[in-house]
């Protein structure tokens, strides 16, 4: 998975607060390009607020606000250019639950983000284009001969793995997940955790997880938060073998968290 490359994203000095509560303090951070870079913590810690800052998903949210710098590809994310719309194809997200849209198909699920993003593309471009989407989130197999039904007929884990080819449709550098699989049974974590690893040799991912085990698995880099600081980032297996900070190395073995 690891590329050397110059960092996709930049993250200097990014504070966080809802009201009066500060949510995120000083977060000094780069993320490779076409790496999977895992942010683990405990609950509380500013892992969900975090990422969603990157592609500015509390704009709108009552009393937020931040300071510090997120550029991406050499373009700071939160100067005044920049369309928060179009930006959030660039990096796209995936919720904890899934949840495709539960009145159009499978098909339509995937081709919306196209259509909404002005994709004026043949009939036979845009099945391509859904084709595509959904052999690279390894659903296409399981839904190729039932795209009319509704995206709400598939199980969780194959719902979870739409909402993540709807993502992709729109080609975005970045992907971001919030605790993909918290809500997958096993077999169903398995399959999205193989995915993640595949997607990492074609796109930079940021995945929030709870599990170190998870984390281990598919991270090519660790990022581990605590009470909104960024305690340690580093190497997946230099976090979970020889971590720099105490605290990191007292999370892993379980002493708090």
């Amino acid at each position: 998975m690891e590329t050397v490359n110059s960092p996709i994203l930049k993250i200097t000095e990014l504070s966080a607060w809802f009201g009066a509560n500060q949510v995120l303090r000083n977060i000094a951070m780069n993320i490779e390009r076409n790496t999977v870079t895992s942010i683990m913590g405990p609950s509380g810690c500013g892992k969900s607020t975090f990422i969603r800052c990157l592609n500015r998903m509390h704009d709108l949210t009552p009393g937020f606000r931040l300071s510090g710098g997120i550029v991406y590809d050499g373009t700071d994310i939160y100067s005044d250019p920049i369309d928060p719309v179009a930006l959030r194809r660039k990096v796209g997200m995936v919720f904890q639950q899934p949840n495709p849209f539960p009145r159009m198909s499978i098909f339509e699920n995937v081709a919306v983000g196209l259509r909404l993003n002005g994709k004026n593309m043949p009939k036979s471009e845009l099945a391509g284009r859904v084709e595509q989407s959904l052999r690279m989130a390894a659903l296409w197999n399981e839904a190729k001969d039932h795209l009319s039904r509704p995206g709400t007929s598939l199980s969780g884990g194959q719902q979870q793995r739409l909402c993540i080819a709807r993502a992709l449709a729109v080609e975005p550098g970045i992907l971001l997940m919030d605790e993909p699989c918290s809500a997958l049974d096993p077999v169903s974590t398995g399959k999205i955790e193989e995915l993640i690893e595949e997607l990492g040799e074609r796109l930079t991912i940021i995945v929030v997880t709870h599990n170190m085990q998870q984390a281990a698995r598919i991270s090519d880099f660790v990022a581990f938060f605590l009470m909104g600081d960024l305690v340690e980032l580093d190497r997946s297996a230099k976090i979970f073998t020889n971590p720099s900070d105490k605290r990191t190395e007292e999370y892993i073995t379980g002493r708090f968290g």
